[in-house]
């Protein structure tokens, strides 16, 4: 999941380099008797699409509901730029602009396979960056149902996988596919994920807590195309199933492609980032 959501954040999160089933059968997907290989192809197919963007920028609302209906929103900024060595994840920045409390506000992530990730927030009331300690990144983000490992991108070497059955999902049919982080310090046990067999991309998240019980179900709505090839959904909905909250992003602007390099993502352009 790059939520850039490969989540895909969770979004994560498309180039159609296999854009069906059976083109991707054909490609050499393993059979339902190998669940565990046939899990992981799946997830290097839904990987395999989204290869080649570069860099994305984008505007996002958050709109966060409490149990009791009460409702709030905020403006913020995500930016990504891919990471061409395949033995690391990509890097992210998000930036708050509303409301006023928040503003300034950004995170830094670099993502990594099994090493921690590295993020780091920006807090402007303070005038200081923070680095996010890895035993932390499964508490809430900025008061939503995203935990900070939700917004780094899901690269397919942070899981183990196996397919579970295939299904329909709406309109649509989808692999189910169960997922067990290997990286430590996760708040999960472990997530299923639903991804459609048409353009390979995230319909659906289950997330389960460290005791393997039901916490949350992330879902994603309105996909769109860019330049031919990449995919986004632009709205993605996060319920809590404990503490009855919900966080809604929607997403618009993407522009990809827009020149932006490492020295974008350093801890001093945080504090340039408002």
């Amino acid at each position: 999941m790059s939520f850039s959501f490969k989540l895909t954040p969770l979004f994560t999160a498309a180039a159609l380099l296999l854009p069906s089933a059976a083109l991707a059968e054909r490609a050499g997907l393993p059979g339902a008797n190998e669940p565990e290989a046939r899990g992981k192809a799946i997830a290097e197919v839904t990987d395999a699409t989204n290869l080649g963007f570069g860099d994305t920028t984008s505007e996002m609302e958050m709109v966060l509901t409490n149990a009791n209906g009460d409702v709030s929103e905020r403006r913020l900024r995500f930016n990504t730029l891919e990471n061409k060595d395949v033995t690391d994840g990509d890097w992210s920045m998000m930036i708050f602009d509303e409301p006023a409390d928040v503003a300034g506000t950004a995170m830094l992530t670099y993502a990594h396979i099994l090493d921690p990730d590295e993020q780091w927030m920006y807090l402007p009331a303070l005038k200081r960056v923070k680095r996010i300690s890895s035993v932390n990144k499964s508490g809430p983000f900025m008061g939503s149902e995203f935990a900070f490992e939700d917004f780094s991108s899901q690269e397919v070497g942070k899981f183990s996988y196996k397919w579970l059955r295939d299904e329909p999902c709406g309109e649509l049919t989808c692999h189910v596919v169960e997922r067990r982080p290997l990286y430590k310090h996760s708040g999960y046990t472990r997530t299923v994920a639903w991804t459609d067999t048409t353009h390979y991309q995230s319909r659906k998240v289950v997330y389960y807590d460290r005791k393997d019980a039901l916490l949350k179900t992330l879902t994603f709505g309105d996909y769109q195309q860019y330049l031919d090839k990449y995919w986004r959904a632009h709205e993605l909905f996060m319920e809590n199933h404990v503490t009855k909250k919900t966080t809604l992003l929607r997403w618009d602007d993407y522009a990809f492609r827009t020149g932006l390099t490492a020295e974008d993502f350093t801890q001093n352009s945080l504090k340039r980032a408002r």
